[in-house]
C-alpha cells in the first residue's frame, strides 16, 4: 500500500534497489513507516480494501526488466547532450509500479532531480477539469449538449469572425464542444489568424497574475469572436479554461475548492494544486530553455509565478503536481472511475470520455505522431488507428507527458521542464522502450 505524497517521500518511504550481475534487473522493496497502524483491521473484523497501486517486479505484470532498464540511460543521454536538465519517468501496469526513476537535475548543476519532485504540468490540468465537469454531468448539474450560455450567459451573444465580418454562429457552443475543442475558441499563441491576433491583443497572454479572477477572465474572453462555427473544426483552445468557470457556476465552489474537496482529497493527491506550497518548494523543479547554445533557467522554483497563488484558476493549464499524485489520478481513470474504494465517475462515463467524439467528417487531428491517427475524447487525445489504438494521452507545454493504454493496462509518464514544447523527445523515447518491453501483450498474444 502506498501512502499519499503529502510530505517528502524520503521521510515516509525507503526504496531499496538491488541489481543483478548483468546490471539490468532491479528489485524494488517498499518499506512504509507506520503502515501497520494504517492497515490494521477494524474492530469489527472487516477486511481492509487492497490498494489499487502497489510496487512490483516487471516480470510479475508481463514486462521485461532488462528492457525497462534502458529507460534511465536513454534519458541520461538526452541530459548529457544538453537537451534538458532532468527527466522523471514512471511506468505502471495493472496497478503495479515497475519503473520510477529520476535522472539529471532539478536545478542545473546544483540540485539533483528526485522522483517526488514537483512539476508544472500545465495542460495536463485539462483532464482534471474534464473529470470535474463529468462529475457534474453525472449529478445532473451540467448536460453535455446544453448551450454554454445556460451557465455563462455572455456567450449567448458570441459572434463568428467570417472573412472580415461578424455573424451569429450556426448553433450555440455546447459543453461537449468545450470538452472536445470544437467550440470555435482559440488560444491566440498557437496561430496567426485575425482572431488569434485579437486574442493576443485583448488577453495579453493571460498571465497567472493578471489581477482578474476566473469569472472576469472568462467574461472578457466571451467578448471575442469565434474562429469557426461550433462543432465544425477541432482547434486547441481556451475551451477548458471556460469549463473551469462552468464548474464554478454549476457547483457553487471555486475551481480550486472543487478540485481539492471533490478530486484531490478523495484520491490522496496532497501535492497537487494551483501553486507550490512553501513546504514543497525544496523539491520544485526549474524550467529551462536553450540560450546561446546552453540551457538557461526560464522559470525559477524560488520566486517564479507558480510559487504564489494565481489571481485566476486556469482549468486549462494551472496545476502543479508530482508523479505519485498524477499516477493516482491516472489509475482512477484506468480503473474506470475509482481508486482505493473512492469512486469519482461511473465506468460508462470514463469509457465515454476516452472514446473519440469528433464527427466522422472531421479529419484526424495532427499531433506529431505519424504512426497514429488521433481523435479527441472528452478531455484528451484518443488514438483511433496505429499500433496502439484506444490509448489516450495529453501533455503539458513544459514537456510533461502521460498516456494510458486501457487495453494493455499501462500508464506511463515522461516529465521534464523544458521550453519549447516538443523540444526534447522524452515521450517517444519512453514509449518505444515500454512497448518493446511487453512480454505479455493483450493486442498481440504470444503464438
Amino acid at each position: 500500500m502506498l501512502p499519499n505524497s503529502s510530505t517528502r517521500l524520503a521521510d515516509r518511504e525507503a526504496f531499496v534497489y538491488s541489481r543483478s550481475k548483468l546490471g539490468h534487473v532491479y528489485r524494488l522493496t517498499l518499506v512504509l513507516a507506520g503502515v501497520s497502524a494504517a492497515c490494521a483491521a477494524p474492530m469489527d473484523d472487516t477486511t481492509a480494501v487492497a490498494p489499487d497501486i502497489t510496487q512490483g517486479m516487471p516480470a510479475d505484470v508481463g514486462l521485461s526488466a532488462e528492457s525497462l532498464a534502458g529507460i534511465g540511460p536513454a534519458m541520461q543521454e538526452l541530459i548529457d547532450a544538453g537537451r534538458t536538465a532532468g527527466v522523471m519517468t514512471m511506468v505502471a501496469r495493472r496497478g503495479t509500479i515497475v519503473h520510477w526513476e529520476a535522472n539529471g537535475w532539478r536545478v542545473l548543476d546544483e540540485q539533483p532531480m528526485e522522483r517526488d519532485d514537483v512539476f508544472r504540468i500545465y495542460s495536463m490540468t485539462k483532464p482534471v477539469t474534464s473529470v470535474a465537469v463529468m462529475m457534474l454531468v453525472e449529478e445532473g448539474k451540467v448536460e453535455l449538449d446544453q448551450p454554454l450560455s445556460d451557465h455563462i450567459p455572455t456567450f449567448g451573444d458570441v459572434q463568428v469572425y467570417d472573412d472580415g465580418e461578424l455573424r451569429p454562429p450556426s448553433r450555440p457552443i455546447t459543453i461537449r464542444d468545450l470538452l472536445r475543442h470544437t467550440s470555435g475558441l482559440t488560444y491566440g499563441v498557437f496561430g496567426n489568424s485575425p482572431v488569434d491576433r485579437m486574442y493576443m491583443q485583448t488577453l495579453k497572454g493571460l498571465g497567472r497574475d493578471s489581477g482578474e479572477d476566473l469569472e472576469a477572465t472568462i467574461e472578457l474572453l466571451a467578448t471575442l469572436p469565434l474562429l469557426a462555427d461550433p462543432g465544425t473544426r477541432w482547434n486547441y483552445s481556451l475551451s477548458t479554461d471556460v469549463l473551469g468557470r462552468v464548474v464554478e457556476v454549476a457547483s457553487g465552489m471555486s475551481l480550486a475548492e472543487f478540485f481539492r474537496t471533490r478530486i484531490f482529497e478523495p484520491l490522496g493527491m496532497g501535492d497537487t494544486g494551483f501553486h507550490v506550497e512553501a513546504r514543497n518548494l525544496d523539491r520544485f523543479t526549474a524550467v529551462y530553455a536553450r540560450s546561446d547554445g546552453a540551457l538557461a533557467m526560464e522559470d525559477s522554483p524560488v520566486d517564479g509565478p507558480f510559487t504564489r497563488e494565481p489571481s485566476w484558476y486556469s482549468g486549462g493549464g494551472g496545476l502543479t503536481s508530482t508523479a505519485m499524485d498524477y499516477l493516482r489520478f491516472s489509475q482512477m481513470l484506468l480503473n474506470e472511475g475509482a481508486l482505493d474504494g473512492e469512486r469519482l465517475l461511473r465506468p460508462e462515463t470514463v469509457r465515454d470520455m476516452r472514446s473519440n467524439h469528433l464527427d466522422s467528417d472531421m479529419p484526424p487531428i495532427s499531433l506529431g505522431a505519424p504512426s497514429h491517427e488521433y481523435g479527441f475524447g472528452l478531455g484528451f487525445a484518443v488514438a483511433t488507428a496505429g499500433g496502439q489504438p484506444d490509448h489516450y494521452w495529453w501533455a503539458g507545454v513544459a514537456n510533461t507527458w502521460f498516456w494510458i493504454d486501457p487495453v494493455e493496462e499501462l500508464i506511463a509518464f515522461a516529465w521534464t521542464q523544458y521550453s519549447p514544447f516538443g523540444g526534447v523527445p522524452v515521450d517517444p523515447t519512453l514509449r518505444g522502450i515500454v512497448y518493446e518491453s511487453l512480454t505479455e501483450s493483450v493486442r498481440a498474444p504470444a503464438s
